[in-house]
């Protein structure tokens, strides 16, 4: 049997975001779907029978404790790659770092499995629905930032720029400072400008 996957992959992390908002409903239905989750289009539907392969529903819809984990930013990774080899289960026979393989080796290993030919559409909806799955699980801690959202994000391997270097202790910096003195023959005036220079910005 082919591993399960949405053609529609981009919408998983879309459904799933607002599974992790929306109350956890008595049962995961087309009309909870289409109603709470706003996906009950044709091709958000095959969320539902995901879903039941990751063990996070029953086949009434009935959500299980997966899936109250997998709302919970404390244990979500940790319940979203255990849905996943639920789902993937002969993916993760062959590979038990599955979810660690980069695009390329997934869609040899998913071919691999299926037994299909590589130019197969359905190889790629596989491979990029368990991406999109693997991004909740990758997450540091199996937490999420921004209200617990993921965003997959695609063709961005750029690696983030270094922090900036310290700067090194012992440096001594020059600083020069212009004055618009005001018209005046007050001595005082002079004086005060510049006994706030003194108490304000020539402390050391």
């Amino acid at each position: 049997m082919a591993p399960p996957f949405m053609n529609a992959y981009g919408l998983v992390t879309k459904i799933l975001d607002k599974v992790i908002e929306a109350p956890q409903p008595e049962r995961f239905t087309i009309d909870f779907l289409t109603n709470k989750l706003g996906n009950g289009g044709g091709s958000g539907r095959p969320i539902i029978p995901l879903l039941k392969k990751m063990n996070f529903i029953t086949s009434d819809g009935t959500p299980t404790p997966l899936y109250g984990r997998f709302r919970n930013p404390d244990t979500r990774g940790a319940a979203m790659m255990e849905g996943m080899r639920n789902a993937y289960k002969d993916l993760f026979d062959r590979s038990d770092y599955a979810h660690d393989l980069d695009k390329d080796k997934l869609r040899n290993l998913v071919t691999e499995v299926t037994g299909a030919e590589k130019g197969d559409p359905s190889i790629t909806s596989i491979v990029n629905t368990f991406t999109n799955l693997n991004a909740y699980a990758k997450t540091e801690g199996g937490k999420q930032s921004g209200g617990g959202k993921v965003t997959v994000m695609q063709n961005n391997d750029n690696p983030p720029p270094p922090p900036p270097a310290q700067t090194p202790s012992g440096l001594n910096l020059s600083y020069t400072i212009n004055l618009n003195l005001p018209e005046t023959s007050d001595v005082e005036v002079f004086n005060a400008i510049f006994r706030s220079l003194k108490e304000n910005l020539l402390k050391v």
